[in-house]
């Protein structure tokens, strides 16, 4: 069975009409790690989902959770 990691930052982020940029330097990454985070390319450590969950207000389960694949 495989997991992955799922995300909800582009829609989070969409209705907060914040740029990648302004996300990524809130966070203190590269916008280029928000790309990867939000195509699924990347697994944030969990300092980083943290990080962006507090930067949204909101808890860490909303924004991040496990998929599960066979």
């Amino acid at each position: 069975m495989q997991e992955s990691i799922q995300n909800e930052v582009s829609q989070y982020r969409a209705n907060l009409n914040v740029t990648q940029e302004e996300l990524a330097c809130a966070v203190g990454v590269s916008r280029q790690t928000i790309i990867a985070l939000e195509k699924g390319n990347y697994t944030p450590s969990i300092l980083l989902a943290l990080k962006i969950s507090h930067f949204f207000n909101i808890p860490i389960e909303t924004l991040f959770s496990i998929s599960y694949e066979k």
